[in-house]
């Protein structure tokens, strides 16, 4: 009771006008949050708040919030302002969370850390790293304390990255499981949304209010991550052994190993997993992702010099790709699903390392390991893309 909705976002919206980098971030702030910050108020005043009442949430600019400029980081969008609310914001809002900002991305979510339209975000502490992409102001609001909860999409990786590298957590849900209605497309067959915060407990609050379709199974299982003691003994978790440890920094993996060991004194059982072939699966999921990309944006072929250069190198990788790779790539997807399953036989989980290396460098768009660079593409989507190929559920957080 010592804090209000109304409280609570005016302390927000004061420090979002007051710092440098949330100017980054945030983009714009929606055009209700105050009247909704009131009615919440008056709902915790009267005893009927809902189960997510008066939190509020950032929304990646390509998602539609009801008559919000919604852009995605695109001059060629215009000042489009969204008609109806996208599914997921619908739902949020209707369990009590309040639509407050809308944050940066890179251009139509697949485009190169400096944003033709809103500029280049770069991560809370170090201005020469950048956050990661394409969810990029929603990793770095997170981090910067400026929004408890933001969505986020991923394709390749864009809700998994940016929390890896600004430390927070991140979830790409089993696809479908979120609507994507009133998402903008990039990937109509890759593309998931899904749930960003601090903290794993403050997602499995959120996700039941997400979903298309609500159910008790899904709500209990994240009440048990709510318990502050868990009981893990007896947990199976698959750990690679190629692949995924490849092209990875000595003190990445030196967390990681860390972070088994934790794992394996809370009880838990270590199980090497049978190499995993990855590779043509990951580039499988690329040739779909920049074959639909180059769909999507095809008719404006002619008009490159108003987008981001890294967006327009990977449409001329999609438009490179043939009807058949394309259609081989499709076919490979249930394979992929065969091959993870398989692999996961007697385990509950895999355990991955995140990214390769820390948050790369914004001047040469590469990650640094281990005192060699690598260009950010052949990094960033190495251990994320393989889970929207096959559209199994992937968790970020930090260890």
């Amino acid at each position: 009771g010592s804090l209000t909705p109304v409280d609570g976002l005016e302390g927000l919206e004061r420090t979002i006008a007051s710092t440098a980098s949330a100017r980054q971030s945030i983009l714009r702030l929606t055009p209700d949050f105050r009247d909704a910050a009131k009615a919440s108020a008056a709902r915790w005043a009267n005893g009927t708040p809902r189960p997510l009442e008066g939190i509020p949430f950032g929304i990646k600019d390509i998602i539609d919030v009801a008559g919000t400029l919604t852009t995605s980081g695109s001059w060629w969008t215009g000042d489009r302002i969204a008609p109806v609310d996208a599914d997921v914001v619908a739902r949020l809002r209707a369990a009590g969370a309040i639509p407050f900002a809308m944050t940066a991305t890179t251009e139509f979510a697949t485009g190169s850390p400096h944003n033709p339209r809103f500029g280049t975000v770069t991560k809370p502490g170090d201005e020469r790293r950048g956050p990661g992409g394409s969810s990029t102001g929603a990793g770095a609001a997170l981090a910067a304390r400026l929004l408890p909860l933001a969505l986020g999409t991923d394709t390749g990786g864009s809700i998994r990255v940016p929390s890896c590298w600004c430390g927070t957590s991140g979830l790409k849900p089993s696809r479908e499981r979120v609507s994507r209605a009133g998402v903008a497309p990039l990937s109509w067959t890759l593309d998931h949304v899904g749930p960003m915060a601090r903290s794993v407990r403050d997602l499995a609050q959120t996700l039941p209010w997400m979903v298309a379709e609500p159910d008790a199974v899904l709500q209990a299982d994240c009440a048990v991550l709510l318990d502050a003691t868990p009981d893990l003994t007896g947990l199976r978790i698959g750990v690679p052994v190629n692949w995924f440890i490849e092209d990875v920094s000595t003190a990445v993996m030196a967390n990681w190993c860390a972070a088994l060991a934790t794992f394996a004194a809370l009880g838990c059982a270590i199980v090497p997993l049978p190499g995993i072939p990855v590779e043509p699966l990951h580039k499988g999921g690329w040739w779909v992702l920049l074959s639909e990309l180059a769909a999507q944006l095809g008719t404006l072929i002619d008009l490159t010099e108003r987008f981001d250069k890294g967006l327009v190198v990977r449409r001329k990788q999609g438009m490179a790709i043939t009807a058949g790779d394309y259609g081989r790539a499709l076919q490979a997807r249930v394979r992929a699903q065969q091959i993870l399953l398989e692999a996961m036989e007697g385990v509950d989980l895999i355990v991955t390392p995140g990214i390769g290396g820390e948050a790369g460098s914004l001047d040469t768009l590469t990650v640094d390991i281990d005192g060699t660079p690598f260009a950010f593409q052949d990094i960033i989507s190495r251990n994320t893309m393989i889970f929207d190929f096959t559209g199994f559920p992937a968790l970020m957080l930090p260890s």
